[in-house]
């Protein structure tokens, strides 16, 4: 399956669990939902991943941990915000360069319509 595939699959649970829940919760809320509705579709999930980086000859354990990663290739981030501001892309942007993967979603379950608040973020750097 690739990114793309995997990524409809993502932004329909998200939808799903939208839906379901409507905006207006807490992030952590919409994080155990929405790996309810990956594992129920047989993803495999990694959630709350700590991810170590690499700074000069210093190695940071506990570099970023990632919200929600699928089948090793797509990261979400997951936000329950007003707006989504440019600083949450180059976040997730630069977690998709740290872990060299291609494909990030950005998803804002604080949105009337959920399409409104998912962003897909691309790491051009691969």
């Amino acid at each position: 399956m690739n990114e793309n595939e995997l990524a409809e699959i993502i932004i329909g649970a998200a939808i799903e669990v939208h839906s379901i829940l409507g905006p207006g919760l807490l992030e952590s809320a919409y994080e155990k939902a929405l790996i309810f509705e990956l594992n129920a579709g047989g993803l495999l999930i990694e959630s709350q991943k700590i991810i170590p980086i690499q700074y000069k000859e210093l190695l940071i354990n506990e570099g970023f941990r990632s919200d929600i990663i699928v089948n090793d290739i797509i990261i979400l981030e997951l936000k329950s915000v007003k707006a989504i501001e440019s600083v949450h892309c180059k976040q997730l942007l630069m977690y998709l360069k740290l872990t060299n993967k291609k494909l990030g979603l950005l998803i804002n379950f604080n949105e009337v319509l959920l399409k409104n608040g998912i962003k897909r973020i691309i790491n051009g750097s691969i």
